[in-house]
């Protein structure tokens, strides 16, 4: 009974021992979770579970772009269009005062207008600017004047030369407001000198670049088509090259004559004052040349006396 009554009080003191443990781990987890709360260090919520997992994917994906970088969408890239069409029409003059109207009504201009009129034979080549956004729909407007025979789209892509431009402006910039400080700063005649002379190039290296990116600028926004537009029986057709003997001979007589002929038009020009100026040179020479034999050629001078003969003894 005695071993039984042991074994039974030694169970219970271990099972008291281990609900101890046990209740002092829950207090020490309760304290530490109450010191965090107190700390300032709220418990995570649903929302903050889910901030946390959009932070946590937001780390693990690649980023777009650096901050500050620019923006090179399609959208936010600058792109010069320039396009050039030959449209063929009955009425020429129609259909080039057709093309005026759409470009003017699509908020554009006529940069050049050159124009030879010949009833069936005339021909009217404008120089069209029109705004970037309405290329396409101007272009389309335009092959609609006549026959379209020519067609040609091209587009470059300058938003790194931009991009560059504007970061050499402002670099160029900050150079010209420092060069005016130390300007007003400037005490003495030499440095005055020195000073204007570099901020002088430095002014005119910003205004070179800023003339370069207002260029730019201006293409990109407005387009240029070269609009051409012929009567029913002008030929457009490229002639084809020609070779061949019998075509560098031919060539090569018309070359002799053209030279010929540019030869007697020198000649006939410079005759009359060959004339005028010859005759007279010529004239003055020969008297030169008489007057000088005359001086050189020696007196005529007496014959010697013949001597008397001697008579006999």
């Amino acid at each position: 009974m005695d071993g039984r009554t042991d074994r039974r009080h030694g169970v219970a003191l271990a099972a008291m021992g281990l609900t101890a443990v046990l209740a002092v781990g829950g207090c020490t987890a309760d304290g530490g979770e109450d010191r965090a709360t107190s700390a300032g260090a709220p418990a995570a919520g649903p929302a903050d579970a889910g901030a946390a997992e959009r932070n946590a994917a937001g780390a693990g994906a690649p980023t777009g772009a650096a901050p500050g970088a620019p923006d090179l969408r399609v959208d936010q890239r600058s792109i010069i269009y320039t396009g050039t069409m030959l449209v063929r029409a009955d009425d020429v003059d129609g259909a080039a005062r057709r093309a005026v109207e759409t470009v003017t009504a699509a908020g554009g201009f006529v940069g050049g207008d050159q124009r030879s009129s010949a009833a069936a034979d005339a021909r009217v080549e404008l120089q069209l600017r029109v705004p970037a956004a309405r290329f396409t729909a101007v272009v389309d407007e335009l092959a609609k004047l006549g026959r379209p025979e020519q067609r040609e789209i091209r587009t470059e892509d300058v938003t790194e030369e931009t991009v560059d431009l504007d970061a050499r402006i402002a670099t160029q910039r900050a150079r010209v407001e420092s060069g005016r400080r130390l300007l007003a700063r400037a005490t003495t005649i030499s440095d005055l000198v020195s000073l204007e002379s570099e901020l002088a190039k430095r002014e005119a290296d910003l205004a070179s670049l800023e003339a370069k990116k207002r260029r730019l600028d201006d293409l990109a926004a407005l387009s240029t088509i070269t609009l051409t537009v012929v009567g029913p029986d002008v030929t457009t057709a490229e002639k084809e090259t020609e070779l061949g003997f019998l075509v560098g001979l031919r060539n090569g007589w018309r070359a002799f004559l053209g030279s010929m002929t540019v030869l007697l038009t020198v000649l006939g020009a410079l005759l009359p004052w060959l004339v005028a100026l010859g005759v007279p040179v010529a004239a003055l020479l020969v008297a030169l040349r008489r007057r000088r034999r005359r001086r050189v050629a020696p007196p005529v001078s007496a014959p010697p006396p013949v001597p008397a003969a001697r008579s006999a003894p």
